[in-house]
């Protein structure tokens, strides 16, 4: 135990060192280290800890995703996926639609529900097929719905990231919560607006062909013809149009939007929209176009007409302009929107903070006095109870902290106010692994054991005690993070990586500079 071999050495002090210098851009001002991370190489450490929401401000946001409006939709596309089958195999019914939450088929006169069940069979497999009493009913059962919740909320999560994402918010936080809700977190995000404008809109777009012959009148009033369906203008609600009921193409097939500038009636650059389709969509677009020039068409998102041109050439480019009234802003965000793609469901804010920075600021500043209070009390009392001994553990208490930071800002991690109560309470145990190791020195000592024979006894007979006591908090650190929410994992995090580190600083680090001053001093007694 007191015997280092050189290897030994330059892996401890290289883990110290690089210990110190990854944590070192947490002590820079923020316009230094952006500038470091813009000039630096990915390589180089140029990161630091990111503080959450209570501790530089930002926006808290419970969203709740309406899954249920998703499935009603997704089942009413049966009917027409069943009326197409059915047309397609030529049999015939008499009633086709939903009711009570299943898809409910009469097989006409000529017709048996068998040859109807075996077509509906193959729209969906997983759904409970019935044919009592001469009906064929497909209907979901209740492992079906909660999968197809489950895919929702996760698709929601996915999309609600992109669209945050797109708005440059550095490192928000989206987490799942129960079986319907999304917890969002936007740290430095002071005004939530135009976040809930973005995560409000389900951003369903779609391409319809303008029924012009339509009666304005019935439009009104909101009547269409069958087939067809009446939608309002985003910029005007008062003007309606009447588009065909079924999309030429829907916005699955976008690849990419961007915001554009073109020249108005009024010599004015406006800002537009450009689209463009995949290879899929650029084939039907293509053909859409073609069959329909002269022709308006409406460019619908949410119900509402975003924009109608009339379709003067074939557009076989694959790509397209949506223009309007629109601002920069607002060009940018339906952008943003259609490149994040749609919702799979309307979501509902519940719940909305917003955290002032000077509240945040507050929270640091008493954070790091606490840290600093805890680990002066600390070093006062370890020096005067251990002399030369404790001076060694406050040094090894420092590495411990560098290393603990660096971890943190290696792994990303988002610090938050219970991330520095995790903190404070490992300066606190950080020592004690040394106390246990000390306290058997002094044992050693007392029955007569010379000093490196009592040093060596220490460190080895403490080890398991050291061991039993770090693996209880590690064990209680993995529960916290598994059964707890954003914040409590913040403190198992910093908890569970200050004692692992605690143990290779107290252990090794500690009994490194021991030995170190051991064979350089050769005391004959020793002072503990």
């Amino acid at each position: 135990m007191v015997h280092f071999t050189r290897w030994q050495i330059t892996v401890i002090v290289t883990v110290c060192l690089l210990g110190v210098i990854y944590a070192l851009p947490n002590m820079l001002p923020s316009p230094t280290r952006h500038w470091l991370e813009t000039h630096l190489p990915a390589w180089m450490p140029v990161n630091a800890v990111n503080l959450g929401l209570d501790l530089q401000g930002g926006s808290h946001l419970l969203l709740q995703v309406e899954a249920d409006k998703a499935i009603e939709e997704r089942l009413e596309g049966l009917v027409d996926e069943a009326r197409n089958k059915l047309r397609s195999k030529n049999l015939g019914y008499s009633d086709l639609g939903m009711q009570d939450g299943a898809l409910r088929v009469v097989p006409a006169t000529g017709t048996s529900a068998a040859e109807i069940a075996d077509v509906l069979r193959q729209i969906d497999r997983d759904m409970v097929l019935s044919t009592e009493g001469g009906t064929v009913t497909l209907k979901p059962n209740e492992v079906y719905t909660n999968n197809l919740r489950r895919q929702i909320l996760d698709q929601a999560i996915g999309i609600v990231g992109k669209r945050i994402d797109a708005t440059g918010t550095r490192e928000p936080s989206i987490q799942r919560q129960g079986s319907d809700r999304i917890v969002v977190q936007l740290p430095g995000v002071s005004d939530p607006d135009r976040i809930k404008r973005l995560l409000g809109q389900t951003a369903k777009l779609t391409f319809h062909m303008v029924n012009e012959s339509a009666d304005p009148a019935a439009a009104r009033a909101g009547r269409a013809p069958q087939g067809f369906m009446v939608v309002h203008s985003a910029e005007n609600p008062e003007q309606v149009l009447v588009v065909g009921r079924r999309p030429l193409l829907g916005g699955g097939n976008l690849l990419d939007a961007q915001v554009s500038f073109q020249d108005s009636s009024l010599s004015v650059s406006e800002p537009v929209v450009t689209f463009r389709f995949d290879s899929d969509g650029a084939r039907k677009f293509a053909d859409a176009t073609t069959k329909n020039v002269g022709r308006p068409f409406a460019i619908v998102m949410d119900n509402k007409v975003i924009s109608a041109p009339v379709i003067r050439e074939p557009i076989l480019g694959g790509s397209g302009i949506i223009s309007g009234h629109f601002t920069s802003q607002s060009a940018s965000d339906l952008a943003l929107l259609l490149r994040a793609g749609a919702l799979p469901a309307p979501l509902t804010v519940l719940e909305e903070r917003t955290v002032g920075p000077g509240l945040g600021a507050d929270s640091i500043r008493a954070g790091a006095f606490s840290a600093l209070a805890g680990a002066a009390a600390i070093v006062v009392l370890i020096l005067v109870i251990y002399g030369m001994f404790g001076l060694f553990a406050c040094l090894a208490l420092v590495f411990n902290i560098a290393l603990l930071f660096a971890a943190l800002s290696v792994l990303g991690s988002t610090l938050t106010l219970p991330g520095i109560a995790g903190i404070v309470l490992t300066i606190g145990t950080a020592v004690d692994a040394n106390v246990l190791i000390f306290e058997r020195i002094r044992e050693e000592l007392r029955l007569g054991r010379s000093p490196i024979s009592a040093v060596d006894t220490g460190f080895r007979n403490a080890l398991s005690a050291i061991v039993d006591a770090n693996m209880t908090t590690l064990i209680a650190a993995g529960i916290l993070f598994g059964f707890g929410g954003g914040p409590i994992k913040g403190f198992a995090v910093t908890l569970s990586l200050g004692t692992i580190i605690s143990m290779f600083t107290a252990i090794t680090v500690t009994r490194l500079m021991v030995v170190t001053w051991m064979r350089r001093a050769r005391p004959k007694t020793l002072r503990i």
